[in-house]
């Protein structure tokens, strides 16, 4: 089945064909720039002709994060070339050191937090994003999911973690950093795209802002009891003009924060049945006392029992973050 006509690709072949335009008239001759036109306009032509989106060859359709990641390509990933199929495993992999690069160091301890996160692709490239830093004073911590699978998702959540380190070294504040990495995302990408988000900062005496656009709840041990933060806006990049609000918490000595992705929270046992945010939040809570590190070990084989060896389709991350009860946790190490 090809894709509609109306599909945002489309508008976005559309204004690529006119940039193009553009820069060949001002550079006339260059054959790379001539080349990239012939492919947008040949794509186009497939919209006219209702095939757009089927492979050439077999006229099944082409894989759908390869066609946001390259919107004029015309062949499925079976019906590439030995030659174009070593070449993709070899960016493949590139990528995938790449996005490794960009995690944070490992069980931080940061301005009287201890933290860890658990990151796991589904496949050699990820749209889950998670990032720890330290600047003016306070300490962030994000996680994040790219709508999406495969190379667009792992583009985009490249970008986004470019984004947002940019606009945290400006002293912006929370709202101001939301409001501006949505902006720069739905720019930059297609109408498809999005991101949800929780963005957190942290001061030494336990106070967090918390924003979560479109996330999936933070869980926050809090005494004997334990307390979701809901999302409360939209998903950045679904409108380029919005305004996000915070939450204000306080966590005292020894409490604990937990961020994650639906990779975990939508996990799947042998019967179909979701793992769910109750179970999460019941297993959060009886290891809270542990160190952060402990916490995602107990998550992660909760989480593998209740699986039963189900096979896992999403990207899946955790963060737990605690604050530490001890004098050495209370240094900062950025």
């Amino acid at each position: 089945m090809a894709i509609n006509e109306n599909y945002p690709i489309r508008d976005g072949l559309i204004v690529r064909r006119r940039r193009l335009e553009k820069a060949i008239a001002s550079t006339p001759g260059n054959q790379r720039l001539e080349g990239l036109l012939r492919e947008v306009e040949s794509a186009l032509e497939r919209f006219d002709k209702g095939t757009y989106g089927l492979c050439d060859v077999c006229h099944e359709p082409i894989e759908p994060e390869r066609l946001a990641a390259d919107p004029t390509i015309c062949i499925c990933l079976d019906h590439l070339s030995t030659d174009e199929q070593r070449a993709l495993e070899d960016d493949l992999a590139v990528a995938s050191q790449i996005q490794r690069g960009l995690l944070p160091e490992q069980e931080k301890r940061v301005m009287g937090w201890e933290t860890a996160y658990y990151y796991e692709p589904a496949g050699l490239v990820s749209g889950d994003y998670c990032d720890l830093l330290s600047h003016g004073g306070s300490f962030y911590f994000t996680v994040g999911d790219v709508s999406g699978k495969g190379v667009s998702a792992a583009m985009l959540m490249t970008h986004l973690h470019a984004t947002l380190r940019t606009l945290v070294f400006q002293s912006l504040s929370l709202e101001k950093i939301m409001e501006q990495a949505s902006r720069m995302f739905c720019e930059s990408s297609l109408p498809s795209h999005f991101a949800t988000l929780a963005l957190g900062r942290a001061n030494t005496d336990g106070d967090i802002d918390l924003c979560i656009a479109g996330h999936v709840p933070a869980l926050i041990v809090q005494g004997p009891g334990i307390r979701r933060i809901e999302a409360t806006d939209l998903p950045l990049g679904m409108f380029c003009h919005g305004h996000f609000s915070v939450t204000k918490v306080h966590v005292d000595l020894g409490e604990s924060v937990l961020l994650y992705t639906d990779g975990l929270s939508e996990s799947l046992d042998p019967s179909g049945a979701e793992y769910g945010i109750d179970r999460v939040q019941t297993v959060f809570k009886a290891t809270s006392h542990l160190p952060p590190q402990e916490i995602i070990t107990a998550c992660l084989a909760d989480l593998e029992s209740f699986r039963s060896g189900t096979a896992r389709f999403d990207d899946l991350t955790l963060m737990v973050l605690r604050r530490s009860t001890t004098a050495a946790g209370k240094g900062a190490r950025a």
